[in-house]
Parts: C-alpha cells; structure tokens; sequence
C-alpha cells in the first residue's frame, strides 16, 4: 500500500535539534526533501526492501524494456575477461551481475554487494532457478564502506545505485580504493537530458508514471515517486566526471544514451 516514509528524528539527530540546525555535511537529499546523512541508509533500505519483489518487473514496465540496452551497452564497455576479478555494487537482483559472468566466460569472479538483504535475496534465488551459481558471491554492505581489502578488483560496476548512496564523494573514494592499479570503475546512472525538449516530456512522464506503475504494480507509489525525485536530484555530467577525479580516478569520461536519459561514466585507477 502507499506509504510515508518515517523520518525518525531521534534516531540520529541530537537531542532537542532540528533539521534546519545541523550543518550542511550532517544532511544528505532524500528525494527532493534533505534528512539527517546518518539517516538517509535506512530509508533507502526502506525504499528497496519494499520494491525488491517487483523491482525487475518495473524496470521494464518503466523503461520500456530499454534498460536492458543500457546494461548490456555498459557490459559491453567493461569487457571483462576471463580470471579478472569484479564487483558489482548496489547491484543485489543480479541484473549486471549475470550478463557480466555470461561475458566473463572461462573462470568467472563477479561479486555483487549491496546494503539491502531483500534485493540480495532476490538475486540469490534468481542465479538458482538460472542455473548460475559458478564464480557468483553474495556480500551485504556498504558503497561507502566497502566489506572488501584494498586493491582487490579489477573493474567496479554501478548501474542506478550511485544516487542512492549518502555521500557519493565517500562512494567514489572507496570505489578507487578497493580497485588495483590499473582497475576500471563503471557508473550507469540516470543523468540530464541534452534536449530540451525531450527532457521536459521525459521529466512529466517520470513524475507522473513512476508513482502511478509503484502504486499499481508494486503496491507502493512513494517509493517510486522518491526514486523520481532522486533522478531529478542526482548531479549532471560534468559534475559526476569531476567528482571521480576528484576521488582519484584518471581518464574520465562519460556516454550518454537516450539523449542523456542515462549516462555512463568510467574512469581508471592508475
């Protein structure tokens, strides 16, 4: 059913102060309203372990199945190679996980990691019923604070999970550490659209749609009327690209698709 998300004051604010008193480093966006940054994890919990049943379901319905383009388009970039060991976060029903052990071919080593046990789960039992267990490993945690030693990976995939991270300066910075030298980082992630047109039919659709398809199908319109909010909010182009030089990664560059409806960026660890 629809649903408000708690804001939950006592959990993390100090007692007796409000929103509006904290400093502008102890508040992230949740949609288009801020909350308390050590707040926000748990009401993205919240948001994916209510949409994880349905999650794959929706994405097609929302996308017109073109999501599905624009994995395939980014596994196509990463390339991965046989005995190369990745991960891939924020990624817990497997959907990049798969295509990326399909690819790897010969001594697959993907792992999938995300803060979200429901999503996990749903993974899981997918890579049962299709048969891919070989070279797959399951880990709940953190994009912020990684369960995994330095310089572990060889390529670091993200696809629609980076904007739901509290500090996505903190993400990046973990992403550069648990790669090797020479390691890839990926993100896919909704970005802005490069035609004005477009984008102004593509913003009224995802407002209304997103909240009318969660209402209908997955039960649950605030969900997915955050999930717009979160599209709207997420940094541009440019401003990603410099925010993962900033963390350290070196020849940075992105690829839009769909005129910008996503973008995917990648960049080096030298």
């Amino acid at each position: 059913m629809d649903r408000a998300f708690s804001d939950n004051p006592s959990a993390a604010r100090p007692e007796g102060q409000t929103l509006e008193e904290l400093a502008p480093e102890e508040r992230a966006s949740f949609g288009f309203r801020d909350v308390p940054a050590a707040e926000k994890a748990g009401l993205v919990r919240e948001v994916f372990a209510s949409v994880a049943p349905r999650y794959d379901l929706m994405n097609d319905l929302m996308s017109g199945g073109v999501h599905r383009l624009w994995k395939n388009a980014m596994v196509d970039v990463v390339n991965p190679r046989p005995g190369e060991k990745l991960l891939d976060v924020a990624g817990g029903t497997g959907d990049i996980a798969f295509r990326l052990l399909r690819r790897q071919g010969e001594r697959p080593d993907v792992t999938v990691c995300d803060i979200n046990p429901a999503m996990l789960e749903v993974g899981r039992d997918r890579a049962v019923d299709r048969g891919l267990l070989q070279g797959l490993t399951w880990a709940t945690g953190d994009a912020e604070h990684l369960p995994f030693p330095d310089r572990s990976f060889d390529a670091y995939t993200i696809a629609f999970g980076l904007r739901n991270v509290t500090d996505i300066d903190q993400a990046l910075r973990d992403a550069w550490r648990v790669l090797k030298p020479g390691g890839r980082f990926y993100c896919l992630e909704f970005s802005k659209v490069t035609s004005a047109p477009v984008a102004s039919v593509y913003d009224a659709y995802s407002e209304r749609a997103l909240p009318f398809f969660g209402k209908v199908i997955a039960r649950d319109a605030e969900s997915y009327r955050y999930l717009h909010e979160s599209i709207r909010r997420f940094p541009p182009q440019h401003e990603l690209a410099a925010r993962m030089r900033k963390a350290g990664f070196a020849n940075v560059s992105w690829r839009n698709m769909s005129l910008g409806v996503v973008a995917l960026h990648q960049g080096w660890r030298i």
